[in-house]
């Protein structure tokens, strides 16, 4: 599958994966000047670039592991979905979790972009419970198997 991605910085190199194996594309923070993101904050970083998704995909923000390990570093609506009609400047909310403020950079690679198909449904109101298929979990969550 092909995307189309416009680069808004074209300081930015075009996101790419990092390996043959890798499941998404790296975003980088466009910004001119570092965003300190003190602990408990968050902040929209945009990341310079408009993708044109075709019709029945989506793109989803995900957090950078290492950035996550080392720094506590997320995103904060996890996964931040893109719509195949969106045609504005991509953008990653990022919190901070950890214990000192963190310092965002230009070029800093921040987030990762992972493309999936994405199955249209028609919801159908039903009159009462019995029209669901019943299941062995049943209304049980929340730990309801007890680990």
């Amino acid at each position: 599958m092909t995307v189309k991605i416009y680069r808004i910085n074209k300081k930015l190199p075009i996101p790419h994966a990092m390996t043959g194996g890798s499941a998404g594309i790296d975003l980088a923070a466009s910004i001119e000047e570092p965003v300190i993101i003190n602990p408990g904050d968050y902040r929209l970083i945009p990341a310079g670039i408009v993708i044109g998704l075709p019709r029945g995909y989506e793109a989803q923000i995900r957090p950078r592991s290492g950035l996550a390990l080392n720094s506590g570093i997320t995103v904060l609506n996890s996964p931040g979905t893109i719509d195949s009609d969106y045609r504005g400047e991509v953008g990653v909310i990022l919190i901070n979790h950890g214990k000192k403020p963190f310092k965002v950079e230009g070029g800093m690679r921040i987030a990762q972009l992972v493309f999936s198909r994405v199955e249209k449904v028609e919801p159908v109101e039903v009159m009462s419970m019995e029209e669901l298929q019943d299941t062995e979990r049943g209304g049980g969550g929340f730990g309801h198997t007890g680990v």
